[in-house]
């Protein structure tokens, strides 16, 4: 099983984008759900991660920028991104962490959304 994230795009720095993913029921209810990416040359990093009550990690660098946010009622996880910069440049993925921190995930990775924030 994959899930697809949707919403990337180019965007000037300073920008925002909203990224969504939408899974089945039986993998969204009870799971955490996170969203990872990954730039040219780097490994895949968690960027935010949300448990099924609304409690939320964040990695350092988009902290205060980026929002990650489910609808329990549409399956459905988002990432809003503010204040976007060019190294928030990545393929951006969503999957199933087994913990906030997101250091191991359930399911194998989709085709993942591209972000390129760039003049």
């Amino acid at each position: 099983v994959q899930l697809q994230a949707s919403g990337g795009g180019l965007v000037q720095p300073g920008g925002s984008l909203r990224l969504s993913c939408a899974a089945s029921a039986s993998i969204f209810r009870r799971n955490v759900m996170g969203w990872f990416r990954q730039a040219p040359g780097k490994q895949r990093e968690l960027v935010a991660a949300i448990t099924n009550a609304g409690v939320t990690n964040y990695a350092d660098s988009v902290k205060g920028r980026f929002t990650i946010s489910r609808d329990n009622a549409k399956n459905a996880v988002y990432l809003q991104m503010n204040s976007l910069k060019p190294e928030d440049t990545a393929v951006y993925y969503c999957n199933v962490p087994l913990s906030l921190s997101g250091e191991m995930v359930r399911l194998l990775w989709g085709q993942g959304t591209q972000v390129t924030v760039s003049s």
